[in-house]
């Protein structure tokens, strides 16, 4: 019954946080395109107002006009809205995910004692302290190059280099489905600090000065706007390469792959070039940027490099034909669910609700099965109790050839 209430959590904290991520996403996205596409104006009356940007839009039927001041406006004639929730929600829904799936399962989900062999305990402390030293050598890294000559591309080299550490670190440590999430939530966790210690506070001292009427050291606005600014760009460099990571746990043909964190880092930087090119072009046409192209064309051969890369081996046709030809009886294929997959799956313990120690459970459940044994791989989970790829080819010979239970 517990492992019942707790797929349900599962699935009630995974359905909102990919709805609050889409929001959050999708106003991050909005506001790169507006920064790229804002026009300073020519009007009189918008210059004295101290708009330095402004555009026309059309949409659902109705027609948009917004407008960006570089500092604080005049006046605020109607409700100021703040984006930050979305970041909270997606943040704190992820973490509540993170836990019930891995931080409450680690010895199944976390843990792969084949790489280290560690107490659950251990494990989590871990894991926890990968969310919060990545945020500390960031927002270090920052601070410190930020706001020097080329910073920026300094930043981007350390960070890189960061990453691919954590990476190579998480996939030494963790079970690789487990690894390539847990770097994409470090990630995701310094995204929604620099929305709660940097850009919100920022944006609130300059309200703050605007609405009290006492009057802010000009320089001091322009940092809080400056620093904000770049906290919101690297966000959004951040998004593709998180997603990656999110959606990687789908594929076990990734993180089980031998050498999984290059798998990851090129993903993530293929991710991060893809949206240099969607972030630069927006503002090409209006010439402020150089042509994004390359971007784009750098980001799609990482992407293909790593497919022909990760291109298993041919096998024999002959030698195939003759293995889907050899009959398996259900006694064959029963020995390793017996031995493979009933200590989750059995009169003991019934993990997701699935029983195999009973032929009518084994026929209920077989496409399941083959999917998640054969064609995914993702189970045994971590491959804790050791199935062979040879009992995998078992399996398959068996469902293909109609799943007898006899």
């Amino acid at each position: 019954m517990d492992t019942y209430f707790l797929d349900w959590a599962n699935l009630l904290l995974r359905w909102v946080h990919v709805i609050t991520a889409i929001a959050w996403i999708g106003s991050s996205f909005y506001f790169v395109f507006l920064d790229n596409n804002l026009i300073k104006p020519n009007s009189p009356d918008l210059l004295e107002k101290g708009v330095d940007g402004a555009m026309w839009a059309v949409h659902g039927g109705g027609f948009y006009n917004p407008q960006k001041y570089m500092v604080a406006p005049k006046k605020i004639h109607t409700k100021l809205h703040w984006f930050y929730w979305e970041s909270y929600s997606t943040w704190l829904t992820g973490f509540g995910l993170f836990t019930v799936l891995y931080l409450w399962n680690a010895g199944t989900f976390l843990i792969d004692k084949s790489l280290m062999d560690w107490s659950p305990a251990a494990a989590i402390t871990a894991a926890l302290s990968f969310l919060v030293a990545f945020w500390f050598i960031y927002d270090a890294v920052c601070r410190v190059f930020g706001f020097r000559e080329n910073g920026e591309r300094t930043v981007a080299g350390l960070m890189i280099v960061v990453v691919a550490f954590a990476a190579w670190l998480s996939c030494q440590l963790f079970a690789g489905r487990a690894a390539f999430l847990l770097v994409g939530a470090m990630i995701a966790t310094s995204m929604s600090a620099n929305v709660f210690f940097w850009i919100i506070p920022g944006q609130r001292k300059v309200v703050a000065a605007m609405t009290s009427g006492v009057a802010m050291d000009p320089k001091e606005l322009a940092t809080h706007g400056k620093r904000g600014k770049q906290r919101s760009v690297h966000n959004t460099y951040f998004t593709l390469p998180v997603i990656f990571a999110m959606l990687s746990n789908h594929y076990s043909f990734l993180y089980t792959y031998e050498n999984n964190w290059v798998i990851l880092v090129m993903m993530m930087l293929a991710g991060a070039l893809i949206r240099q090119f969607f972030v630069q072009r927006h503002g090409y046409h209006l010439g402020r940027a150089k042509n994004p192209l390359p971007f784009a064309m750098a980001g799609v051969v990482i992407l293909l490099s790593v497919i022909v890369w990760m291109r298993p081996a041919p096998t024999s046709s002959v030698a195939g034909k003759a293995a889907v030809e050899a009959p398996v009886s259900f006694a064959e294929v029963n020995a390793v669910f017996v031995q493979r997959c009933q200590a989750c799956h059995g009169e003991q313990v019934q993990m997701k609700n699935v029983r195999f120690d009973t032929p009518e459970g084994v026929k209920l459940h077989a496409l399941n099965i083959y999917q998640q044994a054969v064609v995914t791989k993702q189970m045994p989970m971590n491959n804790a109790t050791g199935i062979t790829e040879d009992e995998r080819a078992l399996i398959k010979r068996w469902y293909e050839a109609g799943a007898a239970l006899r």
